[in-house]
């Protein structure tokens, strides 16, 4: 089946995966590709509409981002958002002037009748700006359709040639009825049909695996992250026991995951899932090491030897599965061929193995498509909505020194904050939670005897996509459930804190 097609052209603003992610979320498939994209190639793609995404440039910057004026005599939709919206302005004859101030955050905004890009929104509204430039002449033949105190085109539009300029940012929750607007563009501008679903994209992509795999050799590294999981389980519809899997057990998981690993895959989906137990291996070679990148090479440098060691029993291949998605193809050249993702954060398993190609069955997907697929596939919810967890594991949630003891305090201490988050029903608020064993210890008291334990924090956040995120504000009775089972139940445990630092100026994680 051909999909309709948005091609979302990519000016460089922090929001353009979003963009790309409500299209899609709308129903309609969509591409973010380099601005810079030819006239010729454009056709080719033969998309039902456009749309400009933002950017830091000034469209008078030397340099700046531009398109082929001819783009807009391809009589295709075309809706330019911020810089977008500032670039048709300038390429048709309009003026772009510079403000006194950056105009960023939450702005008042009026929309005329009208227009068929704000249809049922309310007239007077809210949206969110983000920009220093602004349009202060619409090109000949635009009308103006919405304003705001310093913005006096803050929307413009040809209707006739289905040109649309819009300074805020639809995508962002910020806009009020932004979803609407967009969806207005689609529906009502485009015409299009909305037939991207992931009941679709699974059923076409097992049709076409199983033609390409029939009767081939298939090798997948499992870590039992949502990626790889999602990767082996659409591919075991297709290939059945011509897949097998790899699962490197190197003991850094959290409570119960790598049990769940071998009983969802492995007893419930029937994989040929192979089992490398290799935690005292791992736990040898980390002894007496405190210093996190080192903690990092060797877990990565020990994976890699592992999992050759399994592939050998194997023997040759003919395609070694990836979980490279979407975000993944675009950080790796904005749209052009992917770098091989390393898989479990590690680099190398590619040259360890001996295969002929790489198939990626996700690379065109988001991260909540994936989820929304493994969904489809039947895999569970804590398999499905598992949480960003760092490749090398629980090793670099223990400062310092990695040993048993401590792993067994941690995943008992993290095991008992999930349950109570899920409890209290945040579990899908918060964008990632966990603990940490610090490398303080500090006194305590319990019974009638002084303890000296190292301290155990507790990290939770709010994000949409790690490059920034917030600390998440859960209610302190949740917190005092969470300190009081830890204490009450976990060995070496006498002090908890919770830390309420934002990315930046520190990371999600603490190593």
């Amino acid at each position: 089946m051909k999909h309709e097609k948005v091609l979302v052209l990519d000016f460089g603003g922090q929001y353009n995966q979003l963009i790309a992610r409500r299209v899609r979320e709308l129903g309609v498939y969509c591409d973010l590709l380099p601005y810079d994209m030819t006239l010729e190639k454009i056709k080719e793609y033969a998309p039902v509409g456009i749309i400009f995404t933002g950017g830091p440039n000034s469209v008078y910057e030397e340099g700046a981002p531009d398109v082929d004026a001819g783009i807009f005599a391809l009589n295709i939709p075309i809706l330019g958002i911020c810089y977008g919206c500032q670039l048709i302005a300038h390429k048709l004859g309009g003026s772009v002037s510079h403000a006194d101030t950056r105009e960023y955050g939450k702005s008042e905004i009026e929309y005329a009748e009208g227009s068929t890009l704000f249809e049922g929104v309310a007239k007077r509204n809210v949206c969110w700006m983000s920009h220093t430039d602004y349009v202060s002449r619409v090109p000949e033949g635009f009308a103006i359709t919405a304003t705001t105190k310093t913005c006096p085109a803050a929307g413009f539009e040809d209707a006739k040639r289905k040109i649309y300029g819009i300074q805020f940012h639809t995508e962002v929750h910020h806009t009020i009825e932004g979803e609407k607007i967009l969806r207005n563009f689609l529906y009502g501008v485009c015409g299009a049909k909305g037939d991207w679903t992931m009941s679709n994209f699974v059923e076409e992509q097992v049709a076409s695996l199983k033609k390409k795999l029939e009767g081939k050799k298939v090798l997948c590294a499992m870590s039992g992250g949502v990626d790889s999981a999602v990767a082996a389980t659409l591919i075991h519809r297709a290939a059945g026991e011509n897949l097998t899997c790899v699962f490197v057990d190197h003991g850094l998981l959290r409570k119960g995951e790598a049990e769940e690993v071998v009983d969802v895959f492995r007893d419930k989906l029937g994989m040929n899932l192979v089992k490398a137990d290799a935690r005292e291996r791992f736990l040898t070679k980390l002894k007496g090491v405190c210093e996190p990148e080192k903690k990092r090479k060797i877990i990565g440098e020990e994976f890699i030897k592992v999992f050759e060691a399994e592939a050998k029993k194997i023997g040759a291949v003919d395609f070694l599965v990836q979980g490279t998605i979407y975000p993944d193809v675009i950080e790796s050249g904005k749209g052009a061929s992917a770098v091989i993702k390393s898989h479990h954060n590690v680099g190398g398993l590619p040259s360890v193995v001996d295969f002929k190609e790489i198939i990626e069955p996700l690379r065109d997907l988001f991260k909540d498509e994936v989820r929304k697929v493994g969904t489809e596939l039947g895999l569970p919810d804590s398999v499905v909505q598992r949480q960003p967890f760092p490749g090398p594991g629980l090793a670099i949630r223990i400062m310092g020194e990695v040993n048993e003891e401590k792993l067994q305090t941690l995943r008992d201490a993290d095991f008992i904050m999930r349950e109570e988050i899920a409890k209290a029903g945040l579990n899908r608020e918060i964008w990632q939670y966990f603990a940490v064993i610090t490398s303080t210890s500090t006194v305590g008291v319990m019974g009638d005897a002084r303890t000296y334990e190292p301290v155990i924090a507790l990290r939770a956040v709010t994000s949409v996509d790690a490059m920034t995120a917030d600390w998440a504000r859960i209610p302190y009775d949740v917190l005092e459930k969470i300190s009081n089972r830890i204490i009450n139940e976990v060995p070496h445990a006498n002090r908890i804190v919770y830390d309420i630092t934002s990315k930046p100026p520190a990371t999600i994680e603490w190593e």
